[in-house]
């Protein structure tokens, strides 16, 4: 499968490739598949050098005619712009803004996207351009519980009333990739990844629980979830960026054979001990309903983190489907959902002895 993608991929093994957001979760495990494809010129961008470790020791399994360019720098800086996109010919873009607030989120997301692109249709040799952006953007307010959210499902169109910083940063993200594909003819493809989980990462998606009032509150039901273990999830993002013949298109990310949210709480009890409440969908839709008007009487003085469009988006219950990324990029989950929930249980296995 990695030769033949290699045969026939967009760029050959010594071309320079970017990866923004190198340092996060995800970002070692897209280095880590570009290197086992055999890509030997890869440059790996990060806000901080306390990322660099994690990286080296990812490349360190590898031979030593791979070459790793670890950049230190902030996109919002053209400088470091231009020193990350020098002659590239792919970028995997997964730095992004996690502030709460919208001016933050759109700061970090949005204007160094903006950044970032610029630059590198100046001073980069632009074969393709890949946004890993997320379901956040997507909105199945008016879809029935059940139905199936993919590729074509609506977008949010009122971000700012779910409460949502991060989701509206990524919709807006998106809408500027499609401009320049559409303007200046950037060569883009977008992935939009479910919930991805796996070790390193031992918070739980939302869709599953919170705690926000100090204990699990199992909202997700019997809901099944939209699950992508972080290899996987990788991997597709790699592909995107491969693949011939795929430009303007968008992949939902999501593994095969995902675990309904009931399911995956009780293995995540077990291992953890903690304690949970679960709530109904009607009723969770009815509490989250009264919190965001409660908020706009009183003039957001409780602000409506619990709201209608977070509640559907996140509660409501869908059928999800990678389809149409087995059969346009060839991808398969190489790991199975037993294996990435033993995985990502593993980790909280020295908390609970």
């Amino acid at each position: 499968m990695k030769l033949d993608t290699l045969n026939t991929a967009i760029i050959g093994p010594e071309d320079p490739v970017l990866v923004t957001g190198a340092g996060g979760f995800i970002g070692p495990s897209v280095v880590r598949k570009l290197l086992e494809y055999g890509f030997r010129n890869i440059r790996c961008l990060a806000r901080s050098a306390q990322s660099f470790a994690k990286l080296e020791a990812v490349a360190s399994t590898y031979t030593n005619t791979s070459r790793l360019g670890l950049i230190k720098g902030d996109l919002l800086s053209p400088d470091d712009c231009l020193r990350a996109t020098d002659g590239v010919m792919v970028i995997y873009h997964l730095a992004a803004g996690t502030e709460k607030s919208f001016a933050g989120a759109f700061m970090n997301s949005v204007l160094t996207t903006r950044n970032l692109v610029e630059i590198f249709l100046k001073h980069g040799q632009p074969k393709r351009f890949v946004n890993v952006s997320s379901f956040a953007v997507y909105s199945n307010l008016k879809l029935q519980r059940g139905a199936l959210l993919d590729e074509n499902c609506p977008l949010e169109d009122a971000p700012q009333e779910r409460f949502d910083a991060y989701g509206y940063a990524k919709l807006k993200q998106d809408e500027l990739i499609i401009q320049y594909g559409k303007q200046r003819n950037l060569p883009y493809v977008v992935v939009r990844p479910g919930a991805v989980f796996g070790p390193g990462k031992p918070t739980i998606t939302g869709r599953v629980a919170i705690d926000t009032f100090g204990f699990l509150i199992h909202l997700g039901g019997s809901n099944r979830l939209p699950l992508t273990y972080v290899d996987n999830c990788a991997e597709a993002i790699v592909l995107a960026g491969l693949k011939p013949g795929v430009e303007g298109e968008i992949f939902n990310v999501v593994d095969d054979d995902a675990p309904t949210s009931r399911e995956f709480l009780r293995h995540y009890k077990k291992q953890t001990g903690l304690f949970s409440l679960s709530v109904p969908y009607p009723v969770t839709e009815l509490l989250c309903a009264g919190w965001e008007k409660y908020s706009r009487v009183t003039g957001n003085q409780l602000p409506p983190v619990f709201n209608r469009r977070r509640c559907a988006a996140e509660w409501k219950g869908n059928r999800y489907s990678n389809r149409k990324l087995k059969e346009r990029l060839g991808w398969q989950p190489r790991v199975s959902m037993k294996h990435a929930m033993s995985s990502f249980l593993g980790q909280f296995a020295d908390n609970n002895s």
